[in-house]
């Protein structure tokens, strides 16, 4: 009996190029950030049920992830599998991404405050033009 559940670890062993067959936890996510040389951002989603009152929520949480090659874009859906660590936060690494995404940015992402204040110094600016021009308009009347 021994002998035989050898023979089938064994034949397990051999058809999956020597690893064992125990499956590690994988999760699917979006690639929110890919700023780090090597390593990515996944937010996965997942749906709860509240206790008490029965309704469900969602719930992000971020996981860092080694991609060796940095082929993952800001967008992407990938599958990551649990890894030993690897730094301080990575205990993750990228098996495959399954839906390319556009790999564009939104604006207002980027720029973030930036647009924000270059319009309010436009507003501004344009604002006290309107108020020099009054002001040049009422000079001018007074000497006359």
């Amino acid at each position: 009996m021994t002998q035989k559940t050898t023979e089938q670890n064994a034949a397990t062993l051999s058809s999956t190029g020597g690893r064992p067959l125990h499956r590690r936890p994988q999760k699917v996510g979006l690639v929110i950030s890919n700023k780090m040389d090597k390593t990515i951002v996944v937010a996965v989603e997942r749906l709860k049920m509240h206790p008490l009152y029965k309704k469900t929520y969602r719930q992000t949480k971020h996981f860092y992830a080694h991609d060796e090659n940095n082929i993952c874009q800001i967008g992407d859906i990938v599958r990551i599998e649990e890894c030993r660590p690897l730094s301080k936060l990575k205990r993750w690494r990228l098996i495959e991404v399954i839906k390319r995404g556009s790999g564009v940015v939104p604006v207002e992402q980027v720029l973030g405050q930036e647009i924000t204040s270059e319009l309010e110094r436009v507003q501004r600016g344009a604002g006290q033009e309107a108020l020099g021009g009054q002001n040049e308009q009422q000079a001018e009347e007074g000497a006359e």
